[in-house]
């Protein structure tokens, strides 16, 4: 076989095998829910480096009512370090989010006590079932010329308590 035909089939193998394969989030079931707890990794810093020099960033945890038609409560969201220790309760009492709407909290570039390792427990009801919120992280940084950014998304837990 020619080098033309090898790199054709190749090609058509491949096109074949990604018509094929499922879409990044195509094993998620759309469901209505009343309430979750989810867990969101959120990284004060990421290392660099071969002495994992600490590259800080700010994150941000963002909290979405995707529900075009109802409101959500939002009961709980705790902040944690590394080694799983709570650093701060940002929720006294349940915050309402009208449908659409976006509650967010930042922790500052400067605020390195979560470290690499930490995660912000998210909790939220509703007095009838609704499309889950989107809670995801957003981390961005910049060092001298270079500028570091990228997301995580919270999944659904079983809370303990």
């Amino acid at each position: 076989m020619n080098k033309t035909k090898a790199f054709a089939c190749a090609f058509v193998f491949s096109f074949v095998g990604l018509l094929l394969s499922s879409p990044l989030y195509g094993n998620v079931t759309l469901s209505l829910t009343d309430g979750q707890t989810l867990y969101t990794p959120i990284y004060s810093h990421i290392y660099t480096g071969n002495n994992e020099k600490p590259f800080l960033l700010t994150a941000t945890l963002s909290i979405r009512n995707v529900d075009p038609n109802h409101s959500i409560s939002v009961t709980k969201a705790n902040y944690y370090e590394t080694k799983g220790n709570l650093l701060k309760k940002y929720i006294d009492s349940p915050v309402v989010l009208k449908p659409l709407e976006t509650l967010r909290y930042v922790i500052p570039q400067k605020d390195k006590s979560g470290g690499s390792g930490a995660n912000f427990i998210v909790s939220w009801e509703s007095d009838k079932p609704v499309n889950p919120p989107l809670v995801e992280s957003i981390m961005i940084g910049t060092q001298i010329q270079q500028g570091v950014s990228f997301t995580s998304r919270g999944i659904v837990i079983i809370p303990s308590d």
